[in-house]
């Protein structure tokens, strides 16, 4: 996976968490949150990453940053291996990454002003003069379509769309190269979600920026995507051309995520065939043997029971995890 024409490339990913128990707070478990993930993402790519809550988007968006340490494999960053970097050369490496929240309330902080929160990775990384700041506080609130007299406001006084903004406006102070943008749209409005989208998408043409993209919902990842991965319970089951993916799902679990998609039309809505699976996503404290999706999975076979299927090319570089293709 390691190879020159990735931004970011990600080597058997493996983040467990620890399950501690008893007075003396043993480990008495793992939380299997991601398992052996791999994918790349190329310079002015987004890969979106799509799949039920709880399946490890967010953990494997954190462990690509640093904000997670990863338990096995190794990430790149410009060909340089960064998974071993602490203290300032981890810093020096987060300029050139940064991470836009799921949440534009929580994610800033109430007792800071709307222009400090903005400035604060200038000051943090030392890019700009104190006389400098104000300047390049206001640069960075035009570029996500806010009012630049707006910066001595506190977070309360604007709305979840504009506080996403502030958030993204943030994240694009150091200039980074790569941006994860952590269900970015998800707690907004309908359409508050289309204009942050849109801004999105306005700010990597601009800036020649690299999305890992986030999400839960599979219109949105497929209007800004350049590619799609899908995950289930840590693993990758399927990853290929967002298009390709769209038109042209094979795994079972791809397929019942895409039937559920609302549809604008009607007609087409009673013609196509809605796909409902059964039962709960099992724990990744005891994820179950064979592919980890053969207990919803309405063409299971006794193979899926027994043995983990791998990522395999399926034509134009379209993978899939599935034993029955």
């Amino acid at each position: 996976m390691k190879n020159d024409s990735f931004l970011v490339a990600v080597k058997d990913l493996v983040k467990y968490f620890p399950v501690h128990a008893g007075v003396m707070r043993r480990k008495v478990a793992d939380i299997r949150a991601v398992e052996k993930v791999s994918f790349g993402i190329r310079p002015g790519e987004t890969l979106g990453l799509v799949g039920e809550s709880g399946c490890g988007k967010t953990t494997v968006g954190r462990c690509v940053l640093r904000l997670y340490d990863v338990t096995e494999g190794k990430v790149y960053f410009n060909g340089e291996d960064i998974t071993p970097l602490e203290g300032g050369q981890l810093r020096h490496v987060r300029r050139d990454m940064q991470l836009i929240f799921q949440d534009p309330y929580a994610s800033l902080d109430p007792r800071m002003s709307v222009g400090d929160i903005i400035g604060e990775p200038l000051v943090v990384h030392h890019l700009v003069r104190r006389k400098d700041f104000k300047e390049h506080v206001e640069e960075l609130m035009r570029m996500v379509e806010l009012e630049p007299r707006m910066a001595p406001r506190y977070p309360h006084e604007f709305s979840g769309g504009q506080r996403q903004r502030i958030g993204i406006a943030r994240a694009l102070a150091t200039r980074p190269k790569f941006i994860v943008c952590d269900e970015a749209v998800s707690a907004l409005d309908v359409s508050i979600q289309a204009q942050i989208v849109k801004l999105l998408t306005e700010l990597k043409k601009d800036l020649g920026l690299t999305y890992l993209f986030i999400a839960h919902d599979l219109s949105v990842v497929r209007y800004i995507s350049d590619r799609v991965a899908v995950m289930y319970l840590g693993k990758i089951v399927e990853i290929t051309d967002s298009d390709e993916l769209y038109n042209n799902p094979v795994h079972p679990y791809t397929q019942a995520l895409l039937s559920a998609v609302p549809i604008p039309s009607p007609e087409v809505d009673r013609q196509r065939t809605r796909i409902i699976l059964t039962g709960d996503v099992p724990s990744p404290l005891f994820p179950p043997a064979g592919c980890r999706f053969h207990t919803r999975c309405p063409v299971a076979e006794a193979i899926c029971r027994e043995s983990e299927p791998e990522l395999k090319d399926v034509g134009k570089e379209h993978w899939a995890a599935c034993h029955l293709l």
